[in-house]
């Protein structure tokens, strides 16, 4: 008899309930590498308000596995003006300790199908970027991205600053 464990995936809307454990993953982003430009970690209660916004038009999804949340992704309005109605910026992260299990990609997928029947046409993504890499940013973002069908559309040049050195955004985009 076997004494492996099956791993069970299984994705959900986010509820208020898991802003704590999305601070969670999130914070490693914030304080260890230059993937997300904010400073400061989020507290808990301004997480629950993101979410709740976010919720209001737009899925807001996590991904457990054995009823542990590993990550999370959503989309949100690229602009406010109604010419881009079908237009949304997509995020994701997923806990630093459980890369490359496919989280990410059924996070996307899931987020897509959603948002197909929205009748959103264009995924946006904000990537930080860096050439060569350094100790804070790798270009797995991009890779994921790019894997993920996004192409890049624009370069904004060291547009961010953390960790006392500029950083370039990247803008992916996929049709859908």
């Amino acid at each position: 008899m076997s004494n492996t464990k099956t791993t069970q995936y299984k994705i959900r809307e986010a509820q208020i309930e898991d802003a704590a454990r999305l601070v969670e993953i999130y914070s490693h982003y914030i304080t260890d590498t230059a993937v997300s430009f904010e400073y400061e970690v989020p507290s808990v209660d301004e997480f629950k308000a993101r979410i709740t916004k976010i919720k209001q038009k737009y899925p807001y999804l996590v991904c457990e596995k054995d009823g542990v949340i590993v990550g999370y992704v959503y989309a949100s309005a690229y602009s406010p003006r109604a010419a881009y109605d079908w237009t949304v910026t997509t995020s994701i992260y997923v806990d630093k300790n459980i890369h490359r299990q496919g989280i990410g990609a059924s996070l996307y997928a899931e987020l897509e199908e959603r948002l197909k029947k929205q009748g959103i046409v264009n995924l946006l993504a904000g990537i930080a970027y860096c050439d060569p890499e350094d100790e804070y940013l790798t270009k797995d973002s991009f890779k994921f991205h790019t894997k993920m069908g996004y192409e890049k559309v624009a370069q904004m040049k060291e547009v961010g600053k953390k960790f006392d050195r500029w950083y370039d955004l990247l803008w992916m985009q996929k049709r859908i």
